[in-house]
């Protein structure tokens, strides 16, 4: 166990995900949370981690605790099982960081991309789950008297999909887990020594420097031969070819399995495929929602924007 920094300053519940799963959480003081909104590069990251912590480029599953995903139910994986986990634990939340706990020596890793990539592979993702998951998603919301109802269907055409979005900014029921909330949440701590700020565009533009960044961040190091493997292991197209050992659980979830998870793996998808109109929604809500610096580093990344360290706002 380490010292308490921060409690949460808040709650969140959304349809998919609740704060009050970190309840049990026994934090050791070189844990390593990767966090992020849905669908911004979360298992790459994942991925990554977990081969810098095991100094090899192996395949191996992506699978660590998530404590807030619901369908878990308490705790996420039983946090018997977490605690059992030997070394240097990854724990994944798609939780803002005010409604996370802050520990001495607890690292965060939060990875962002543009909003408009995230909801285009949210739409895939909603939309390939098999029936079983989706009745058990109904199950916990008619079970919680917040919302008493069955999730709202996604819809089929993904510039439908990106019209409901904007209505919320992806919260699936809690403003806390919206989009716009996530991401100013880690903007607001991208100077904290214990959190780093990850772009999906720069892993896209300069993996091996991307990697070596979150390296030096986690106090990790490897032999040059070991980076360079693990640099292609990271690949879009490796990780894709080795799909089915990275999550060889997925096919339970998904109906094109693992794929659904690395699906295209490439920005500006939703060119042409979103009206023109929710675009210039999309544009103005950025205006309102988000500080200049955030919106430009959400856009483009550290390096087209800068560093999220330096940024004014």
């Amino acid at each position: 166990m380490t010292r308490l920094v921060r409690s949460p300053v808040r709650t969140v519940r959304s349809r998919l995900f609740d704060s009050a799963g970190w309840a049990g959480y026994r934090p050791r003081a070189d844990d390593i949370l990767v966090c992020s909104y849905p669908k911004c590069g979360t298992t790459w990251v994942q991925r990554i981690v977990g081969m810098l912590l095991a100094g090899s480029a192996e395949p191996a599953p992506v699978g660590n605790p998530w404590p807030d995903f619901r369908l878990r139910g308490p705790g996420g994986a039983t946090w018997a099982e977490t605690d059992a986990i030997p070394g240097r634990r990854i724990l994944k939340s798609h939780l803002p960081y005010d409604a996370l706990p802050v520990y001495v020596g607890v690292k965060f890793v939060h990875v962002a991309r543009d909003g408009r990539d995230a909801a285009l592979s949210y739409h895939n993702h909603l939309r390939g789950f098999r029936p079983q998951i989706l009745e058990a998603i109904d199950q916990v919301n008619l079970a919680d008297p917040k919302f008493g109802d069955v999730m709202p269907p996604t819809p089929e055409a993904p510039a439908a999909y990106f019209h409901q979005w904007l209505s919320d900014g992806g919260g699936v029921g809690d403003d806390g887990a919206s989009y716009w909330q996530v991401e100013r949440s880690y903007w607001a701590a991208r100077r904290d020594a214990n959190v780093l700020l990850v772009h999906y565009a720069d892993l896209k533009a300069d993996l091996a420097g991307e990697i070596g960044r979150i390296a030096i961040f986690l106090g990790l190091q490897a032999p040059a031969r070991v980076m360079a493997q693990i640099v292609v292991a990271a690949e879009f197209e490796t990780m894709r070819a080795q799909a089915e050992t990275l999550m060889p659980g997925a096919g339970r979830a998904w109906v094109d399995g693992p794929l659904t998870i690395f699906n295209e793996g490439f920005n500006g998808r939703w060119r042409g495929l979103f009206d023109e109109a929710d675009l210039a929604a999309y544009q103005t809500t950025v205006a309102i929602e988000l500080t200049p610096g955030l919106a430009a580093w959400l856009e483009g990344g550290r390096l087209r924007a800068g560093e999220p360290t330096a940024s004014a706002d």
